[in-house]
C-alpha cells in the first residue's frame, strides 16, 4: 500500500463522511425541482430520487475540483513545483501543469515590471506600480516631459503604453519645420 492509498477502514470512514454531506444537499435539490419538503425526497420516484443524488453528486464534483485546484495553488505559493504536485496526484510535471496551469508562479525576468517605449523622437519609461498597475514618464522629442507623479495608474502595460505612445506623438519635432 502507498502512502496515499486507503485502509478499508478508512474507506469506510471516508463514504459514510461523503453520503452524510450529500444526503441533505440531495434532498434540498429534490426539494427545489418538485416544491415537495425536503422530508419527503425518498417518497418521490426511485428514477426522480437518483437523478437527484446523481446531481448532488455533480455539485460535490465540481466543489471537489475547486477545492483541489486551491489546494495546488496553496502548495504552489510555498514553493511546491509542478513535479511534486504531479507526483502527488499520480500524473506528471506535464499533467499537473495542465491541470493546474497557474498553481506554481515562474520567476519573474529582471525586466519585468519595466520597459523602454522610443517613438517620434522621444522615450517614455513603463513602470509597474506597487498597486500592481502601470505608470509611466516620458520626455518627448520637443523636450517637453510629462506631468510626473499625477498617480494614474493603468489597468495593464499595453493601456499605460498607449498613453504614452499619444504623449510621445504630441510632442513630437514638426518635420517640417
Amino acid at each position: 500500500m502507498t502512502a496515499f492509498e486507503l485502509t478499508p477502514a478508512e474507506q469506510a470512514e471516508l463514504d459514510k463522511a461523503l453520503y452524510d454531506a450529500l444526503n441533505p444537499l440531495a434532498s434540498a435539490i429534490r426539494s427545489r425541482e418538485t416544491g415537495q419538503p425536503v422530508d419527503r425526497m425518498w417518497q418521490a420516484d426511485p428514477v426522480e430520487v437518483a437523478l437527484s443524488v446523481l446531481a448532488a453528486w455533480k455539485v460535490m464534483d465540481v466543489e471537489v475540483r475547486r477545492l483541489t485546484a486551491q489546494a495546488a495553488a496553496t502548495a504552489g505559493s510555498y514553493g511546491a513545483n509542478y513535479e511534486q504536485l504531479g507526483a502527488v496526484w499520480g500524473i506528471t510535471r506535464q499533467g499537473a501543469r495542465k491541470k493546474w496551469p497557474d498553481a506554481v508562479s515562474r520567476p519573474a525576468p529582471a525586466t519585468a515590471g519595466r520597459s523602454t517605449l522610443a517613438l517620434f523622437g522621444g522615450t517614455a519609461e513603463l513602470v509597474q506600480a506597487s498597486s500592481g498597475g502601470w505608470e509611466w514618464t516620458g520626455r518627448g522629442a520637443d523636450g517637453t516631459s510629462n506631468p510626473v507623479a499625477d498617480g494614474t495608474c493603468y489597468a495593464t502595460a499595453e493601456e499605460a503604453a498607449a498613453h504614452a505612445g499619444a504623449f510621445l506623438k504630441e510632442h513630437a519635432l514638426d518635420a517640417r519645420a
